[in-house]
């Protein structure tokens, strides 16, 4: 379902978000300046504990790919790699031609990653809109006197990032939320404001950390329609990590599994679910 026909109501003109750094799009719906992810052989250790161990996988552009596996067994270890957090012992992280694994987390994030985190990461007393305006920072080019000064290009610059913070929060159901305090708003929407900031970097790639963790059956199913319709309206690469298999198998493309570290099935949903490694492992005899 496309962002005009999900619940809530979205507007059309919240539809597919362009931006200065967009790329057009292919026939697919995939822009065409979405590299591949590849992460390559990558182990991460924190002094006798290898946490990752040559760990490989290619998410494709324009994808859906999750990454799942019982707690414990790498995953948030895996995003804290991706986003620059943890460096790699071993191995490589490749988003087309740049190597992730070698830069610092506020570079990452200019070369389009962008990523939620499994706990909320937001200023609880700041409104709506001042934390959607953080996700544009990086974005902006007046500088501190030009800003300071209220010089008519910081105010025109201001103006165009506060028209995009507002359009990406009605793509997300949080246009009449916008001037309120975060501290106010249910947990549900805390998630989905989580989300808009992430979106508001304009990324090629998004890295949703446990999005639904915490969340009731109406809000898990609000974000899993909002997850399709961001894939669907935007063209970018998202990676997913998440404990609701439901979930997982409806809206992926591909399935990395991860056990005690290590890579142990990759395929599609129907592959991986009837992979006994991973009904030992993860799923349970009785899916």
């Amino acid at each position: 379902m496309t962002a005009a026909g999900a619940e809530g109501g979205r507007g059309a003109g919240a539809h597919r978000a362009p931006d200065d750094d967009a790329g057009p799009a292919e026939p697919d719906g995939v822009r065409r300046d979405i590299p591949p992810l590849e992460v390559d052989g990558v182990t991460v250790r924190f002094g006798a504990v290898t946490a990752l161990s040559d760990v490989s996988f290619t998410v494709a552009p324009g994808s859906l790919h999750a990454v799942i596996g019982p707690n414990g067994a790498g995953k948030s270890t895996l995003f804290n790699v991706l986003s620059g957090v943890y460096r790699a012992a071993a191995g490589e992280v490749r988003f087309g031609d740049v190597r992730l694994d070698r830069m610092r987390p506020f570079r990452i994030a200019g070369v389009g990653v962008a990523r939620t985190f499994q706990n909320l990461a937001l200023s609880g007393r700041q409104s709506v809109a001042d934390n959607l305006m953080i996700g544009r920072h990086h974005l902006t080019r007046t500088g501190f006197v030009s800003a300071g000064l209220r010089l008519p290009s910081a105010t025109r610059e201001y103006r165009r990032h506060a028209a995009r913070v507002a359009e990406i929060a009605e793509f997300l159901d949080l246009g009449d939320q916008l001037h309120r305090p975060v501290e106010g708003l249910s947990y549900g929407d805390r998630k989905r404001v989580e989300t808009a900031r992430a979106l508001c970097t304009e990324p090629k790639i998004l890295l949703l950390d446990e999005p639904v963790a915490g969340m009731n059956a109406d809000e898990t199913r609000r974000m899993a329609q909002t997850i399709g319709d961001i894939r669907a309206a935007l063209g970018i690469s998202i990676v997913l990590v998440e404990h609701d298999m439901g979930m997982v198998m409806s809206l992926a493309d591909r399935v990395t599994v991860l056990d005690f570290g290590r890579r142990i099935a990759d395929g599609t949903p129907a592959e991986v679910q009837s992979d006994p490694d991973v009904i030992k492992a993860y799923l349970g005899a009785g899916t």
